[in-house]
């Protein structure tokens, strides 16, 4: 398996990535879900996941919160830094979800968008003295889960193009089981041949990266 970014630097990014989620919701009161969007939307998430070390090594927390803050809103949180004496849900959601992206290679984004929020995570803190791995495997079944039960993007995009299936099928030249194959992920579309994706794509006057999983 291919992990985000160097092991060295695993350790520093869940502890900080713990410290910042105390932080922003225990201490500053944010929301769990809505202040992780704001890590999204900060775009440090993404360069956190990357192994950027300014972020996952080279800031604590603390400062890692006060910057998603004042990257979002323009402003910084003026609360003290509250000394806690054990790390309750909130340290664990954030440092078992730094492992979790490490260990899978999957963004921030992706994680959140499969249904691996902050509250989730939170609700399985009984896991919080199991190996890590214990996680992992949970976390990999809910995004299973989350995957099977959303639909995919060919089948949004159709929809949105007002096709049947049939009719794609018709304007492509890709069989009609080929098409609902692909749309309900018993045929990996990321893995056809790229001419057949390309069909699809131009029939719906899309981009191969709207369709492919």
């Amino acid at each position: 398996m291919t992990h985000a970014y160097n092991e060295l630097y695993l350790d520093d990014a869940m502890l900080a990535l713990g410290d910042m989620l105390e932080f922003a919701i225990c201490d500053c009161g944010y929301e769990p879900d809505l202040f992780f969007s704001m890590f999204l939307s900060s775009g440090i998430a993404e360069k956190f996941g990357c192994g950027n070390p300014k972020y996952n090594g080279g800031m604590s927390g603390v400062e890692l919160a006060s910057e998603v803050v004042f990257l979002t809103t323009g402003n910084r949180p003026n609360t003290p830094v509250i000394q806690h004496e054990s790390h309750g849900k909130e340290y664990w959601a954030g440092w078992i979800m730094a492992y979790y992206q490490w260990h899978s290679g999957l963004t921030f984004s992706d994680m959140a968008e499969n249904g691996l929020s902050v509250p989730e995570v939170m609700s399985m803190y009984i896991l919080h003295e199991a190996d890590e791995i214990k996680f992992v495997e949970s976390a990999d079944e809910i995004i299973r889960r989350h995957k099977k039960e959303k639909p995919s993007k060919l089948s949004v995009v159709r929809k949105a193009r007002g096709f049947t299936q049939q009719q794609l099928a018709d304007a492509s030249g890709v069989t009609l089981r080929m098409v609902q194959l692909y749309e309900q992920r018993q045929n990996d579309i990321s893995k056809a041949q790229a001419s057949v994706v390309i069909r699809l794509a131009k029939s719906l006057g899309c981009e191969v990266e709207n369709l492919v999983e």
